[in-house]
């Protein structure tokens, strides 16, 4: 019960913010896309195992599902909401350049 009833304050706080406040569309889909880019970005990749060939080519599998393109639309956005300081806050979180780059 304690549990639910923490969860549920964490989504009433966090749905009363989303409302006050809410990203375009397009924003919300590049920030949920690249952060699964970032993530698989960071992950282990190392290892000659059997699970570990096969969570590397799970990684960069996901990564050619994220990463793609998102250099050009983290370009795009910072232009298109140049005068929208919310959303370019958000957008600034993110490097640059990461195509190209996408494991340590």
């Amino acid at each position: 019960m304690r549990f639910f009833l923490i969860a549920f304050g964490i989504a009433v706080a966090t749905s009363a913010y989303a409302g006050s406040n809410p990203l375009p569309s397009e924003v919300e889909t590049f920030i949920q896309d690249r952060d699964a880019c970032d993530h698989f970005r960071g992950e282990p990749h190392e290892g000659n195992s059997p699970e570990q060939i096969e969570r590397r080519a799970f990684i960069f599998e996901s990564l050619e599902i994220y990463c793609p393109g998102t250099d050009r639309r983290l370009a795009a956005l910072k232009k298109r909401y140049k005068n929208n300081t919310e959303v370019l806050k958000r957008l600034n979180y993110y490097e640059e350049r990461v195509e190209g780059n996408v494991c340590p």
